[in-house]
């Protein structure tokens, strides 16, 4: 139970933002229609300074 708590804590400081700046969340999406149809796309993602990790969907 302890390493739980500890790690929720740690989860907790880190989204707040109490150790720095807090995570800026991005978020996209599109629609194209083209010859082939329509298709759709959407990502998500999170930024930190120079660095970004993202997921396309």
């Amino acid at each position: 139970m302890k390493p739980l708590l500890m790690t929720l804590s740690l989860l907790t400081l880190t989204a707040c933002g109490v150790d720095g700046a807090p995570l800026k969340p991005t978020a996209n999406a599109g629609v194209s229609i083209g010859t082939g149809g329509i298709s759709t796309s959407a990502g998500v993602g999170v930024r930190k300074g120079p660095l970004s990790v993202g997921l396309s969907l």
